[in-house]
């Protein structure tokens, strides 16, 4: 199981968000290719990068950023997410060096987008499911819909989605703990790799996603705990390797 920072861009800077609320965020850097050099220097095996701006406005914002961080690592696996909404962004991003593209309120809003998009750019696609009590929130979780995160993962199954990024809102930014149970269920009813996103707070965090692995947890997402110290990220992903026993 890969234990993947976070790098959330904001104005082109690298800030944390508490709940996804754009007016509660904490600053951590301005200079996003270091950060991701801080992170690859500590073991990192995948980013994970949100264009927070994006998100809230239907189109890339921090693209330069994003572009930056890819070319500096090319071998690097990268995910980005926000504001993801054409195949143009798509084929931007992908040729700018990005591994995975995240697709998040347009997969909820026009679910045929994402089977359109999985046949143009097979093995690139990801959905990013972002739920409270259950079901999916879009438009940087300002709106709640009425359908059920394992619904919705279930649909993009037959697809050619590569993983879901699940969140619970609830405990994003929060440092309150993982919903490990959720996440569990997601990737057992959907058949889906899921990477765990939102409460990644410590090592017990870890050690839970880690025993339940086997069910498809892919990843786990770490940002405000590696960003505070609650989370040492070269151990972390020591510890999922022992746990697994993947090494990859």
């Amino acid at each position: 199981m890969l234990v993947i920072p976070a790098i959330d861009l904001k104005d082109g800077q690298c800030v944390r968000l508490k709940q996804g609320r754009m007016d509660d965020s904490t600053t951590y850097g301005d200079d996003p290719v270091a950060m991701a050099a801080r992170w690859v220097e500590a073991g990192a095996r995948r980013l994970h990068l949100v264009d927070l701006n994006g998100a809230f406005e239907g189109t890339p914002v921090n693209g330069e950023a994003v572009t930056a961080i890819a070319r500096a690592y090319p071998e690097l696996p990268i995910q980005i997410g926000g504001g993801i909404r054409s195949a143009a962004t798509i084929e931007h991003y992908l040729a700018a060096g990005v591994s995975y593209v995240i697709i998040g309120t347009k997969a909820v809003k026009e679910p045929a987008f994402v089977t359109e998009m999985c046949r143009a750019f097979a093995g690139h696609v990801i959905v990013g499911l972002d739920a409270r009590d259950g079901f999916v929130a879009t438009d940087g979780w300002a709106e709640v819909s009425e359908v059920k995160a394992s619904d919705l993962a279930k649909r993009f199954a037959d697809d050619g989605v590569s993983s879901i990024v699940y969140t619970d809102i609830a405990r994003d930014g929060m440092m309150n703990g993982v919903n490990v149970e959720a996440t569990a269920a997601l990737a057992r009813d959907s058949g889906l790799p899921v990477i765990a996103s939102g409460g990644v707070t410590n090592l017990d965090d870890i050690r839970a996603l880690s025993e339940v692995a086997g069910d498809g947890i892919l990843g786990a997402i770490t940002g405000r705990a590696i960003y505070e110290g609650s989370l040492d990220l070269a151990e972390a992903q020591r510890l999922s390797d022992q746990l697994t026993h993947t090494g990859s």
